[in-house]
């Protein structure tokens, strides 16, 4: 209306030329509102993963850390079922702390608790010589192998780790910065426990 009362009535402007600028401002329009949006959600999201500080997930990874009184939770993946799944835990200057002898495991998901000391594999407290000394609080490493049709593999493990804080990425991604691991993408999260 505005355009229209401030026309030269000499030289009116063509209706394609004005139907043009008013789907311009339409779109002008569309696009703020799509911004106040995405920023809300963002937000939402943003404050939906703070909640998971202080809270443990699962990553990719061989290193996690042990801290007083908890556990290291991990898995692997077994393509073919094995008779010698073996756990290596190997301190922070890379001194082997433990061999774990698990044996025989079919195939699928081995899920494994470790305090340190004594490990649990599947649910299944395994009985073998961990010796008296007990882990200390740490950074460690965890290789775990089998074999694999007729071939030892080392296989890709997720492990535990703390969520110290969340920050968002340039792209609008979540970051998740984990305890002893570093920054990882939210989105290479396995398993939130």
């Amino acid at each position: 209306i505005t355009q229209m009362n401030n026309q030269n009535p000499l030289s009116p402007q063509d209706n394609t030329e004005f139907v043009a600028q008013l789907a311009q401002f339409s779109s002008v329009e569309s696009l703020e509102r799509l911004n106040k949006s995405f920023n809300s959600f963002m937000s939402n999201n943003a404050l939906q993963a703070s909640s998971l500080v202080g809270r443990s997930v699962s990553v990719q990874t061989d290193k996690s850390t042990l801290v007083n009184g908890g556990i290291v939770a991990g898995s692997v993946e077994l393509t073919y079922p094995t008779k010698d799944l073996t756990i290596r835990i190997y301190d922070e200057v890379g001194v082997l702390a433990q061999t774990i002898p698990v044996g025989e495991m079919p195939a699928g998901e081995a899920v494994f608790r470790w305090d340190g000391q004594n490990i649990e594999v599947n649910g299944k407290l395994l009985d073998w010589e961990a010796g008296d000394d007990a882990a200390t609080v740490g950074q460690y490493k965890f290789e775990i192998t089998a074999t694999q049709n007729g071939k030892s593999e080392a296989l890709n493990t997720s492990l535990s780790a703390n969520v110290n804080s969340v920050t968002i990425g340039k792209n609008g991604k979540l970051i998740l910065n984990l305890a002893g691991i570093g920054a990882v993408d939210a989105d290479k999260v396995k398993q939130f426990n």
